[in-house]
């Protein structure tokens, strides 16, 4: 006698196996074109010139390529407030993400593998400050800035940045690393190697993964950061994300310079993420797999 059990089990395992196939395929290529349509549009706006865009949406250049043009790009170079921000956006976003994952792995290690007093307690502490909101901290952090003289400077934004992004790069690094075999580090100390040595030569390539993801995270969240930027920066030290933002407040009408600008500031996080896809996905993933 058939158990209806096993054959509901069976059933259920062949609609699946057949929706495995093509069919699935084909709908998640369609939601990542879905996904994509604003980006694309963004694009091809960024591609025509102001009249074409107030008379027609963007769809229409399919039916008349030659809308397209670089004038807009040309313009956005010969505008000074937005190389100016670009030239910040990376001087800030580089700085604060290499500075928290040095810091982050270093910390990390300590914690996971150095004996020293009140280490259990000190982590505590760090993962207590992940719960600290970025807006509580904003005005007394901007009064401190203020009496050193670091308010509305570069310098100033990147340790706010570094501040924020340490609790949380030592609790998932910390977290990885001791992951790692004990038998493998007392392997390494047997040979003679030092703390520092087996830090760069050991834990440092096989934390690779969980490293290179830390960083993507870190890049995307200074890079399109505009609150902290906005409280932080004056004109000369303004990101992209605010310089932006001035031009539509001051000049509603500049699409010219908005739409490449805009391209520009969004296409750079995707390609940084596509790069390293790879090393995400794998830091991501890390312990999943036993």
């Amino acid at each position: 006698m058939t158990n209806p059990v096993k054959a509901e089990r069976s059933l259920g395992g062949r609609i699946v196996e057949k929706l495995g196939g093509g069919a699935v395929r084909v709908f998640l290529i369609l939601v990542g074109l879905f996904w994509l349509v604003p980006t694309i549009g963004l694009l091809i706006s960024s591609l025509r010139s102001p009249e074409d865009m107030s008379a027609s949406g963007w769809w229409k250049v399919f039916a008349e390529p030659s809308q397209l043009t670089v004038d807009s790009y040309q313009k956005l170079l010969e505008n000074g407030d937005i190389t100016n921000s670009l030239f910040n956006t990376v001087l800030i976003t580089v700085p604060a993400t290499v500075l928290v994952v040095v810091i982050g792995s270093l910390a990390g290690y300590a914690f996971a593998w150095m004996e020293f007093p009140g280490r259990d307690w000190w982590f505590l502490t760090v993962v207590g400050l992940l719960v600290v909101p970025v807006q509580v901290a904003l005005i007394p952090i901007a009064e401190l800035f203020g009496k050193v003289g670091l308010f509305g400077s570069v310098l100033g934004v990147i340790l706010f940045h570094v501040g924020f992004g340490l609790p949380f790069a030592v609790f998932l690094l910390r977290n990885f690393f001791a992951e790692i075999p004990r038998e493998l580090l007392e392997a390494a100390r047997l040979d003679g190697a030092g703390e520092l040595r087996l830090f760069t030569r050991v834990v440092m390539p096989l934390g690779g993964p969980a490293i290179a993801s830390l960083g993507i995270f870190q890049f995307l969240w200074v890079w399109n950061d505009m609150l902290v930027a906005l409280v932080f920066t004056n004109a000369d030290s303004q990101p992209i994300t605010v310089a932006l933002q001035t031009q539509v407040r001051q000049f509603g009408n500049n699409i010219d310079v908005l739409a490449p600008g805009a391209f520009i500031s969004m296409v750079v996080p995707l390609a940084v993420f596509f790069a390293f896809q790879r090393q995400f996905v794998s830091g991501v993933m890390a312990g999943a797999v036993k």
